[in-house]
């Protein structure tokens, strides 16, 4: 197997593991602390807007590369095994019918609210500075 295959391969887990979440938030055997761990990373990897912009070089597509699937590695270890193999069955099920991932809105709002409390701090910084 090449590395693109391997790549592949690892993408297609990862976007199941991230469909797996999304099952699992609702199953009522998950832990309350898995549910919100989830909530957290799937309102952050179903947004159309990145944390980070693509277009930043370099830094743009680390949070794609390195810090989602860490973070949906780690919220997918807080499931209990019985919740896991049945929402990882639904979300295999899900993606041979449906093949895209949703969109979430609420993830959307929440990065435009971080970036707006990061401009407001930048700005509140800057006026104190010059001030």
């Amino acid at each position: 197997m090449g590395f693109i295959d391997t790549t592949r391969a690892w993408a297609r887990r990862i976007k199941r593991d991230a469909m797996t979440l999304w099952f699992a938030r609702a199953h009522p055997q998950t832990p309350w602390y898995a549910k919100v761990m989830g909530g957290l990373v799937l309102a952050y990897a179903l947004s159309p807007i990145d944390l980070i912009p693509d277009f930043i070089p370099v830094l743009g597509y680390l949070d794609d590369v390195i810090l989602l699937p860490v973070l949906i590695w780690l919220t997918v270890r807080l499931l209990p095994p019985q919740v896991l193999a049945e929402s990882r069955h639904q979300a295999e099920q899900w993606m041979a019918e449906q093949g895209a991932k949703p969109r979430s809105r609420a993830g959307a709002v929440a990065i435009v609210l971080v970036w707006l409390v990061v401009a407001l701090m930048l700005s509140l910084w800057v006026a104190t500075a010059l001030g």
